[in-house]
């Protein structure tokens, strides 16, 4: 088992050590984001639009898993547009008088950047209806009968939200977003284009090879990928000349526990758990949750969806199921339904 540094360095979420990594690799650009190419032609034509007519852009709604790049996108928006962009939280938002001191300070054609949108309380989201769609901020003055309703006129803004969880957000709300785009994971090319880019720019030397393998590990996610390319990096000027060589690279991913396909020890924990103590499932997630220590929510949340995208996990109605795929990659036979050498 890994120390608690290096847990779950394969996960998607941002990490403190994170934040200075991921401003220095940013892109600035439409022109330097490598995939999500679907998505960059309907931003081009979007954002063109919007500049011949000199307005400024209807509100848009990023979504998708952690990692994939909504907060560099939305800068990237800011940055065609040559406009200020203001960032905070949904969790940050507490009081409608927080969103009030907010919007207040915008000027035309600003973006505010609402991350975790979904975590926005409902008396938040009332004060941001008609914000959001007649530029307008309705305050109420006094309590009881003698209260009554200011409203202040708004600069033309644009609100970018993202969320992880579009589901939790509320119809009302997502009405008001002009433009939604859903981040897919990324294709293994576009993640090798993103490593060898963001090795030029940290002044890497990184061969094809210990491209590939890093890429191999990334979990289809940019995050990890730049967060797999730094330890490999850390790695190899300790032992070695601080070149980066396909021998010293997958001795770096021996130590850090990340298989070939970027799984790790809690992965693995949670297939050999079904396998070995489940006779390969089904098997409850509770039940699952109880025998890895984890909790139900990090299991479903976290773990599954990689695990599903992979093949090696079925959801049935009875429970959680191991694949042969799963039994494959682990080493294991499978005889019968449920019984193993």
């Amino acid at each position: 088992m890994t120390d608690d540094n290096n847990e779950r360095i394969i996960a998607p979420e941002e990490a403190g050590d994170d934040k200075s990594l991921d401003l220095t690799l940013r892109p600035k650009r439409i022109s330097e984001f490598i995939g999500q190419n679907n998505i960059k032609k309907n931003l081009k034509i979007f954002l063109e639009a919007a500049q011949k007519r000199k307005e400024p852009i209807e509100h848009v709604l990023l979504y998708g898993p952690p990692g994939l790049g909504k907060t560099t996108l939305a800068h990237v928006i800011a940055n065609e547009l040559g406009a200020n962009i203001r960032v905070t939280s949904g969790p940050a938002i507490e009081k409608s008088g927080d969103l009030a001191a907010i919007l207040t300070n915008l000027n035309a054609g600003d973006i505010l950047f609402i991350d975790e949108i979904h975590r926005l309380n409902r008396t938040i989201e009332e004060v941001l209806y008609p914000a959001m769609e007649d530029y307008a901020l309705d305050i109420i003055i006094g309590k009881g009968p003698s209260a009554r309703t200011l409203r202040l006129d708004l600069p033309h803004f644009t609100i970018i939200g993202a969320t992880t969880k579009i589901s939790l957000l509320s119809s009302p709300l997502r009405d008001r977003f002009g433009m939604t785009y859903h981040l897919d994971f990324y294709e293994p090319e576009d993640i090798k284009k993103i490593i060898d880019r963001s090795a030029a720019i940290l002044k890497i030397r990184l061969p094809d090879g210990p491209s590939q393998e890093i890429a191999k590990r990334s979990r289809r996610t940019p995050r990890v990928a730049n967060r797999l390319l730094k330890r490999v990096r850390d790695y190899c000027q300790v032992e070695g000349d601080g070149g980066i060589n396909a021998g010293h690279c997958l001795e770096a991913f021996k130590l850090l526990e990340v298989d070939e396909l970027g799984l790790d020890w809690v992965d693995r924990k949670i297939l050999e758990v079904i396998i070995d103590k489940f006779g390969g499932g089904p098997v409850g997630l509770s039940a699952i949750a109880a025998s890895t220590a984890e909790d139900i929510a990090t299991v479903e949340e976290v773990y599954e969806p990689y695990l599903m995208q992979l093949g090696f996990l079925d959801r049935t109605p009875r429970g959680r199921m191991a694949t042969a795929t799963a039994y494959k990659h682990l080493g294991r036979k499978k005889l019968g339904q449920s019984k193993m050498v």
